[in-house]
């Protein structure tokens, strides 16, 4: 839903104080979505992992190890910015450090949970006992 004259005219004073009171934060915040970007990487690993293994398949064709090892070195290439993207362009990764669910950080050493073993067990008894 778009905002309103008021709202806009609004966040545009805010953004113009932000400006002046801290102009470093304004810059970093300004410099857009990171997952936007973290996208773009991922749609250029995917565009180098293609392009890498046309360069293999020439190379494979022409029996030139050194068109070969290129195209293999391109596609990795390709392979690891896509990796090393893909969770902040899925919107997965939390910003600032902070604990995601399942990770087992953030836990105190006492709160261990129970294997998995057990815990499907106990879950059958308690469906059992019902």
């Amino acid at each position: 839903m778009p905002l309103s004259e008021h709202e806009q005219r609004l966040l545009e004073q805010i953004e113009r104080a932000l400006v002046d009171d801290d102009p470093k934060f304004a810059s970093s915040v300004r410099t857009g979505d990171r997952r936007l970007r973290a996208r773009h990487k991922v749609q250029l690993g995917v565009l180098l992992i293609v392009g890498g293994l046309a360069v293999l398949v020439l190379g494979a064709v022409l029996h030139s190890v050194i068109l070969g090892v290129l195209g293999f070195l391109v596609m990795f290439s390709g392979a690891a910015l896509g990796v090393l993207n893909y969770k902040t362009a899925t919107g997965a990764v939390e910003s600032g450090g902070a604990a995601t669910p399942g990770t087992g950080r953030g836990r105190g050493r006492g709160a261990r949970r129970p294997p998995l073993k057990n815990r499907l067990e106990e879950r059958f008894r308690r469906r059992y006992d019902q």
